[in-house]
């Protein structure tokens, strides 16, 4: 009989059985091997003892992707406290609000975020620490001062000779006890606190694990780009590939197009995950130039050279990627249609995932081979999905979901926990889907982003904005209703902006128009597309914040 190991041993078993194997590198910078990861969080550990931190106690994280970020969050976890995830993109009001709704006791924090934070707005914290070099920037607690300077003695006094692989020893974690609170970004008002369960976690890894596993071996080189305080990043990215014995690399930067581009290349990660907006640059700026010429369009056309000339094109768009990924993942937001077929065309392996927050995050994934256009994969095997509608294939209903990965609630609010979780435990997760017969499901937009027509009909904004964003010279666009007009607001590309006088964008944009409505039925047709001179405002994984723009 298999016997059944907590999500704490898993991160033991990693460290244990790939000891001095490089595990955490900040490109271009310094790495980590397992045994230095082992002992830096026994030197978290001591320091959590010697300030009295209980198992159940929450210690919040704020900065950019990191080695010593990651340390953190496996040391907080595997002492039996609560990590509080915070992304290092949210404001000081933000960061200080998480905080103290989270009653954190220490946070440690990163160079960018620390220069913005006000210590006296987090009253209740007992200190904060650099997470750069673990120094002390705030110390309210003599035990933590004590610890801090006196660290290395203690760590010596308890390992005289040496620290070892038997010496590793955490938290016998319980499946349902509360692991992290993860803040949604809160694109209306104060974000909620997420309560995530070791199960949740486990229930991602272990379906990872399962279907990722054969294709990704110890020791291959692994990419961080999403940040890793969203779960998508954290589970998928980050988990994931430490539990494979994995060396990952984090982008601790600004991550750049250039600077991605530059990093796929030099890691030739195993797997890429990514969110839409990424994969979509590297393709429009890197591969639809070459390929839209007049001879490439002419060698696509003719049969017997089309073949071939696809296969060509994968292995450029594959190099742009590294050249060594089993798939690529896509997440967070819906990737736009024309670029998603171009990948499927050429024979890319490409997929597509779904989740949220509160299921840590995953739904729903298929592996490329079973990829289906437009879909975001099949129901994970832990995992229960309904479509509230009279007829799922056909008519979009809310997808609802239950099962492992599902959280406890959200923090210190039972009011927004019974407005999301029914009385049969169905978590209403707000987006609006179709189901194939097959069990693919297909993303039609968020209930809240549904506009009516005069009419009385569905409208689907984000299917007019694929549509739009395809177009010349269009970056990105949002669709709003005004009285019973749809208005779009696009914002062009902005490495041709500098050439054109507005009047001559205005005419672009008027062709746009024409050509998109010729696209539309009559009720969900565009009355004016309208250019904005700013880029739209996003969340952290790079969704236009909409409610910001409804009232323009």
């Amino acid at each position: 009989m298999e016997t059944k190991i907590n999500f704490n041993q898993y991160i033991k078993n990693a460290i244990v059985e790939n000891w001095d194997s490089d595990a955490l590198t900040d490109y271009q910078g310094a790495t980590l091997q397992f045994h230095d990861v082992a002992r830096k969080i026994e030197k978290i550990h001591i320091v959590f003892e010697t300030c009295d931190i209980k198992q159940g106690d929450k210690i919040a994280i704020c900065g950019r992707n990191s080695a010593h970020w990651a340390v953190t969050f496996l040391a907080t976890l595997t002492y039996g406290a609560v990590v509080v995830p915070i992304l290092h993109e949210f404001n000081a009001e933000q960061i200080h609000n998480i905080v103290n709704h989270s009653e954190a006791r220490l946070l440690f924090v990163g160079d960018v975020a620390v220069k913005q934070i006000n210590p006296e707005e987090m009253p209740q914290l007992e200190g904060i620490i650099n997470l750069p070099d673990f120094s002390l920037h705030t110390s309210r607690s003599e035990q933590l001062t004590y610890a801090r300077e006196h660290l290395n003695m203690m760590f010596g006094s308890k390992y005289p000779k040496a620290f070892r692989k038997e010496h590793v020893n955490f938290y016998n974690n319980d499946d349902e006890e509360l692991a992290l609170i993860n803040y949604t970004s809160g694109t209306t008002g104060f974000s909620k606190g997420v309560m995530l369960p070791y199960r949740a976690l486990q229930g991602n890894l272990e379906f990872c694990l399962k279907h990722l596993g054969a294709h990704i071996k110890p020791g291959s080189s692994m990419l961080s780009i999403l940040p890793m305080a969203h779960m998508y990043g954290m589970a998928v990215e980050f988990i994931f590939s430490f539990i494979s014995g994995c060396h990952l690399f984090f982008l601790n930067r600004l991550p750049s197009t250039t600077l991605i581009a530059q990093a796929f290349a030099d890691i030739r990660p195993a797997l890429v995950v990514s969110v839409p907006l990424v994969v979509e640059k590297i393709i429009r700026k890197k591969v639809f130039p070459v390929i839209q010429s007049n001879r490439m369009r002419l060698m696509l056309a003719m049969p017997l050279v089309s073949k071939k000339v696809k296969a060509k094109i994968c292995e450029q768009v594959a190099e742009a990627f590294g050249g060594n990924a089993y798939e690529l993942i896509v997440g967070g937001a819906a990737l736009s249609k024309e670029v998603e077929q171009f990948l499927f065309d050429i024979g890319f392996p490409l997929t597509v995932g779904y989740g949220t927050t509160e299921c840590a995050p995953l739904i729903s994934y298929s592996d490329y081979h079973d990829f289906v256009p437009g879909s975001c994969g099949t129901v994970l095997d832990d995992m229960e999905v309904r479509i509230l509608s009279s007829n799922p294939e056909e008519v979009p209903g809310e997808i609802v979901t239950r099962g492992r990965n599902l959280m406890l609630g959200y923090f210190k609010n039972e009011e927004a926990t019974r407005q999301a979780i029914d009385a049969d435990g169905w978590y209403h997760t707000g987006d609006l889907a179709t189901m194939s017969p097959d069990g693919h499901i297909f993303i039609r937009g968020r209930i809240k982003n549904m506009l009516l027509s005069a009419n009385g009909q569905n409208i689907y904004p984000e299917e007019i904005e694929d549509k739009l964003n395809s177009m010349t010279m269009v970056n990105e666009s949002l669709v709003i209703q005004k009285g019973d007009k749809l208005i779009a607001l696009v914002y062009p590309d902005s490495d041709e902006i500098m050439q054109f006088s507005r009047e001559e964008l205005e005419s672009v944009m008027e062709q746009n128009l024409l050509q998109l409505n010729q696209m539309l039925p009559a009720y969900s047709r565009i009355a004016a597309i309208v250019l904005r001179d700013e880029e739209f405002e996003k969340t952290p994984k790079k969704s236009i914040k909409r409610y910001l723009y409804k009232n323009i």
